[in-house]
């Protein structure tokens, strides 16, 4: 634009139809431009700006519009700390805009994946971390390109990490813990040196034993598996037959406990039936003992079938046995 302006400047300078005032005017036009471009700029949403005079570090300034001292003597480094970073190790994705986000060549990559176990095995570790630029002051003039120590950092304790740990724990079981005892040390790493950075996640990728010998571990892992299956299944049934059995345990014991309650119950009341006939009887022992008599006959006699009773002068008692059966319920008892 600057060039544009000053091109047609001179055209119109060419032409003869300035005077040394309107080339003065000119020229102050001019300035007044370049001195609002060079005043005012804007920070994005996602970045903070880093403000230097003549070099030297004076602020830093949130996003929006904003002021500065121009024609060069103040300069604004723009960074963006409220966007996500990540950093791949062992592979790379293609098309990546962050020149640090993976090594550029596949021989590199190759040394980054191969790690010796703390078993003395070797194992395949591709991760990722993600961070954020947590102070631009110290990403930019604390250290000399901090993304790249960043990335021996994390290479060098990742490293140390699986190295603690045996083969069956990074590929199967331990995953989880080493990320995190990774994210732990990375972090401190970070902070001791003043990178400016936060890590917000570490997290293991493909872990592979190394090709040679991979079915075979595919084939443990497999067997591990299947026990875990097992383990599984054999619990499913013991939680079902067990808490079965207690249930019916229980249900015996309140049964018994039920059983015995009504059986305890019965007997006081017999208890107080008697205690209650016998103070009634040493009240008047011959009318109880009667009326005792008479209920026991009441509640033995029609228990006894059919009865015959006859005179004691009867000759024979043929005449009253019956005789017909079909006529058995005409027969008074």
């Amino acid at each position: 634009m600057f060039h544009n302006i000053k091109n047609g400047f001179l055209r119109w300078n060419a032409f003869g139809r300035s005077t040394p005032g309107a080339v003065a005017l000119g020229a102050g036009v001019f300035f007044l431009i370049i001195l609002a471009f060079t005043t005012f700029y804007t920070v994005q949403a996602e970045y903070q700006g880093v403000v230097l005079r003549f070099g030297k570090y004076i602020k830093t300034v949130e996003p929006g519009l904003r002021f500065k001292l121009p024609l060069g003597i103040d300069e604004v480094q723009l960074v963006p700390v409220r966007r996500q970073l990540k950093q791949e190790f062992g592979f790379g994705t293609p098309g990546a805009s962050n020149p640090t986000q993976s090594t550029p060549s596949r021989g590199e990559q190759e040394a980054e994946r191969g790690m010796v176990t703390g078993d003395l095995n070797a194992a395949t570790v591709e991760w990722i971390i993600q961070y954020r630029i947590r102070d631009p002051k110290l990403f930019l003039f604390r250290v000399r390109n901090p993304e790249i120590t960043m990335r021996y950092i994390s290479e060098s304790v990742m490293r140390s990490v699986v190295g603690d740990r045996t083969v069956d724990e990074v590929i199967t079981v331990g995953r989880q813990e080493i990320e995190s005892v990774a994210l732990e040390k990375m972090q401190a790493l970070v902070d001791l040196y003043q990178l400016g950075l936060v890590i917000d996640q570490v997290q293991l990728k493909d872990v592979n034993p190394p090709k040679p010998v991979q079915p075979s571990f595919n084939e443990v892992n497999q067997a591990q598996q299947e026990r875990e299956r097992m383990i599984n299944i054999a619990n499913g049934e013991y939680n079902k037959v067990i808490p079965r059995a207690r249930g019916l345990a229980d249900q015996k014991i309140q049964e018994a406990e039920g059983y015995a309650l009504k059986r305890v119950n019965e007997a006081q009341g017999e208890i107080a039936r008697f205690n209650a006939i016998l103070a009634e009887y040493s009240k008047a022992p011959l009318v109880t003992r009667q009326r005792l008599y008479l209920e026991t006959l009441a509640s033995v006699i029609p228990t006894l079938g059919q009865k015959i009773v006859i005179d004691e002068d009867a000759a024979q008692i043929l005449p009253l046995l019956q005789l017909n059966a079909s006529q058995a319920g005409k027969v008074n008892p």
